[in-house]
């Protein structure tokens, strides 16, 4: 039986020859929320990117399995279809697609790679809504093209519904709760915790600069990425002690 979602060892990428992620080790298990944190430039939306295949990072050597398969031999198509999910810091904006377009074309491709049916426009109409509402978004959200003058809370929202139709096995939110006021948190964060209740193997890695949506959330585990690598990884008691002194704290 597998045990652990998402195993990580010796991880080491550059850009452009300089080293971005160093030696890095993380071992997530099925039902487990991490969280990541750390000041700017320190590799933790870089290890984002990574996860999910993006193509501008170049990994010197380590390994990364997902279900005891080796993630780097899988494309970003394929990462997703397994049940890897990214939620975006900076979600694009797409002229000529409407939102409703994208998330039906998104689901109908997980459906052919489970080989399943694909849904009718008007099916997905009436299936998407009970979505919509636990998200408290308007039906004429869907009709607007993607990300297209949506203010940040309505773009993280709207990252928060594709990952409900995907149903993802672990999640990556990166920043989720940048750019989005108190009322749009309490939303996301109750979303995230209808689906950990749903299902309890559901797994989470959570990038933030703002320990307010732990409040929400609370986490398995806390880890303190400087300079690509963990300075830090337990509970969350280091929060108090981080809005206290900051990360100078691990400087010592």
């Amino acid at each position: 039986m597998i045990k652990n979602i998402l195993d990580i060892k010796n991880l080491n990428v550059i850009v452009d020859k300089n080293i971005i992620i160093n030696n890095l080790n993380l071992t997530i298990g099925k039902g487990e929320i991490h969280v990541i944190m750390g000041p700017n430039g320190s590799g933790k939306s870089t290890l984002s990117k990574i996860l999910v295949g993006h193509p501008s990072y170049q990994i010197l050597d380590g390994q990364i399995n997902f279900f005891n398969e080796n993630l780097l031999y899988l494309s970003p198509e394929e990462r997703s279809h397994k049940g890897l999910f990214l939620a975006f810091q900076y979600p694009l904006e797409i002229h000529g697609i409407t939102n409703y377009e994208f998330l039906r074309t998104i689901y109908n491709e997980k459906q052919k790679y489970l080989k399943k049916e694909e849904i009718t426009p008007l099916e997905f109409a009436n299936y998407i809504q009970k979505f919509t509402k636990k998200l408290n978004l308007k039906e004429s959200f869907l009709l607007r093209n993607l990300n297209e003058g949506f203010s940040g809370g309505e773009k993280k929202r709207n990252e928060i519904l594709q990952m409900l139709l995907l149903k993802p096995k672990l999640a990556i939110l990166d920043e989720i709760d940048s750019g989005v006021d108190i009322d749009a948190l309490k939303i996301i964060s109750k979303s995230i915790l209808n689906i950990k209740k749903e299902n309890k193997k559901f797994s989470l890695l959570i990038i933030t600069h703002y320990p307010k949506i732990l409040e929400y959330l609370n986490p398995d585990y806390i880890h303190v990425m400087i300079n690509g690598n963990f300075v830090y990884s337990g509970n969350s008691s280091i929060i108090k002690d981080i809005n206290k002194h900051g990360y100078n704290i691990f400087n010592k």
